[in-house]
């Protein structure tokens, strides 16, 4: 008894200290465990698992607007990033280098891939001559490494997971409805797959990607309120194209160079998802990215077990058949209340109890993770309510991290509005902006928080620039993030 009492005291509440919240629930839960290697975290089977379901998600997406996977070298030569000098410049600080193999120094240095846009660009140069090699759409699931001053699993460690797209067009054209198309992939993705509502945009210059002509992200708002840069699509330019000299004849016989863009998601996604609907039980795992969507849980004295479980094996063969992914927990060591508490706490999305009597009435019982109170339904019909409790579940999650997000933002017109709200509260501001590096760096300086993105859809349009009281050239959506 003791040990069920005490289960959920083993994580620290939300309000006490959202990190350690975060630590417990992850380690808890048995998602990651930490490596001998500084910032660099172990994927446990339930945490990757998370990952397949992202990555294959993603990837049918990807490939039915065209893309292709390929696989493309972690090293990475110095003289490469020399080509690009802002994207040098904007990587260098975290960049691990290979000076030395096989027990003899190399001539030139190599960089442990902390993204592709250089080694995309060196083939692309070798494989694109004409108009009709264009337009190449390759995506890449790699490993990455930056050596990043603080670490926090799946959201910044060192070396981590992910996908990054590099495409090539004729024109401008093709490459920023590329972009978009691809932001567009991300938001719908991380809205109707992982139940976490973002809010679409532009980054300011200040914060695009280095080598970029314009970035564009999806914002996610956590419970601590803090953002987190859930995707990422960029428009290149030529910039790589003239830096790696990817130039193709064009219908005319002319010689041009093409237009790239990049764009990716990584294993932040998880940490995210974790941080946007977790709760002081636990996990709170969206039904279409968890790994078991549904526990089955038989319940019932020792004399009825046999029976009991026999018709559990039936029903879970009738859900299994129809692709849910379904476990049965009939170990009769521990309670059903402790199992409960275990499943709540990993996130199960929904958890079903069948004993004797429900047996005698032909029903079942349903008790979602999140959003409703236990319910019977019939067990000739538990394939049609199961899945619609799990549709359920993933938009009752949308929701109510929707309504947090609408709770914890304010419009301001002001830096000292700003600056209150964030004393006093957590969450995003929107703000009107004028267009100045310097304005943006103050808003920084001064309050902790960063331009996350120019929204596509504001909730409203600012006049005036919150810091220097000019004309607004945008409204800007400021937080603290991570």
């Amino acid at each position: 008894m003791s040990k069920e009492k005490g289960f959920v005291t083993e994580i620290t509440p939300q309000s006490e200290d959202f990190s350690r919240w975060y630590i417990d629930v992850i380690r808890k839960a048995e998602l990651m465990d930490y490596s001998p290697v500084r910032g660099c975290i172990v994927f446990r089977p339930d945490g990757y698992e998370l990952w397949e379901n992202i990555q294959r998600e993603l990837d049918r997406r990807f490939k039915e607007t065209g893309h292709r996977n390929a696989y493309f070298p972690v090293f990475i030569p110095e003289s490469f990033f020399q080509k690009e000098k802002e994207h040098v410049e904007g990587f260098n600080p975290e960049l691990p280098w290979v000076t030395e193999a096989g027990g003899e120094k190399l001539e030139e240095r190599l960089a442990i891939r902390p993204t592709s846009e250089t080694m995309f660009g060196h083939m692309y140069a070798k494989w694109i001559k004409s108009y009709r090699d264009l337009p190449v759409l390759i995506n890449q699931w790699a490993n990455v490494v930056r050596w990043e001053k603080r670490t926090l699993p799946f959201l910044r460690t060192s070396e981590f997971l992910w996908q990054e797209g590099h495409t090539a067009h004729e024109n401008e054209e093709d490459a920023r409805a590329e972009t978009m198309r691809m932001l567009e992939i991300y938001r719908d993705f991380i809205e109707n797959f992982l139940a976490i509502p973002v809010i679409a945009g532009q980054k300011t210059p200040s914060e695009k990607f280095a080598g970029a002509i314009d970035t564009y992200s999806v914002e996610a708002m956590m419970k601590d309120g803090r953002a987190v840069q859930a995707g990422t699509s960029h428009y290149l330019g030529t910039n790589f194209a003239e830096a790696f000299d990817i130039q193709y004849l064009d219908r005319n016989n002319q010689l041009q160079y093409v237009h790239t863009t990049s764009w990716g998601v990584s294993t932040r996604l998880i940490g995210s998802l974790i941080m946007v609907h977790g709760d002081d039980r636990g996990l709170v795992l969206p039904p279409k990215v968890a790994p078991t969507q549904v526990i089955m849980v038989p319940v019932g004295p020792p004399k009825t077990r046999e029976q009991v479980i026999a018709k559990v094996d039936e029903l879970y063969a009738q859900l299994k058949a129809a692709g849910v992914r379904v476990r049965v927990d009939d170990r009769d060591d521990v309670s059903p209340g402790w199992k409960f508490n275990e499943y709540e706490m990993r996130g199960v999305p929904l958890r079903i109890e069948l004993g004797p009597r429900d047996m005698e009435n032909g029903v079942v019982v349903l008790a979602p993770r999140v959003g409703g109170d236990k319910r019977t339904v019939p067990q000739d019909k538990i394939v049609e309510e199961v899945l619609k409790a799990l549709d359920e579940i993933h938009n009752t999650m949308f929701e109510l991290a929707k309504k947090f997000r609408e709770e914890h933002s304010r419009s301001v017109d002001t830096l000292d509005e700003l600056k209150a709200f964030m004393e006093e509260s957590r969450g995003f501001v929107e703000a009107g902006w004028c267009g100045s590096e310097a304005c943006e760096r103050q808003v920084k300086d001064e309050t902790g928080a960063t331009s996350r993105n120019i929204p596509f859809e504001p909730s409203s349009r600012k006049t005036k620039c919150l810091v220097c009281g000019e004309e607004a050239a945008h409204t800007v959506v400021f937080a603290r993030a991570y």
